[in-house]
């Protein structure tokens, strides 16, 4: 099967040197897809400054700023800058991306008889799941407001999304919601697969 690849990343880190450890440095940067949360390094073209937070093209038609994509990388291979911007971008996304979460919200399903999907999510306990799927019964959930209005204590929807993309990115969890699981041949240069729930898709 032909894998859909990310449009879009978000710049982590920019090392405009490169590392020093390396025989023929060249300015790196590290990035966060904006569909499957992949994250790469990549080279960026000459003369080019990119800052964090910074939103680029990876397609396959010209790339304004990235040279060539390195290869994906794990969580452990993050800068510490890369790590402690990781939230915040991630944030910047999800906010961006608020139709895609919400539709989440409206149509997540049960992994098993005894565990949904909503459940992994933390923050989200027994209450919250009956609520959630009361209410987005009577009316589909139209923003992460009226979310947060009509569940009662429910946590910011954008929080506790964030908390878990990042939990899957680190490799503390199982079941994937958001992020590209681990797989090998993901046209990257390393490994790659799609959540096991098609969010995004």
């Amino acid at each position: 099967m032909v894998q859909e690849r990310e449009e879009h990343g978000w710049v982590l880190d920019f090392l405009p040197t490169g590392r020093s450890s390396e025989r023929a440095p060249e300015p790196i940067a590290q990035l966060v897809g904006e569909k499957y949360f992949t994250l790469f390094e990549v080279t960026t073209k000459p003369n080019i400054t990119l800052s964090f937070g910074q939103r680029v093209y990876l397609g396959k038609e010209e790339r304004p700023e990235v040279e060539r994509i390195r290869k994906r990388i794990d969580y452990p291979e993050l800068t510490s800058a890369s790590r402690s911007e990781l939230v915040q971008v991630l944030r910047k996304i999800v906010e961006s991306r608020e139709a895609d979460f919400v539709n989440f919200f409206n149509k997540a399903g049960p992994l098993s008889i005894r565990l949904h999907q909503l459940e992994l999510i933390h923050g989200i306990g027994k209450k919250h799941l009956a609520q959630i799927l009361e209410k987005r019964q009577e009316k589909p959930f139209d923003n992460f407001a009226d979310l947060r209005e009509r569940v009662t204590l429910l946590p910011d929807p954008v929080q506790i999304i964030v908390g878990r993309i990042r939990q899957e990115l680190e490799g503390s969890e199982q079941n994937f919601l958001f992020v590209r699981p681990p797989k090998k041949d993901d046209g990257y240069g390393g490994r790659g697969g799609y959540p096991s729930r098609r969010f995004g898709r």
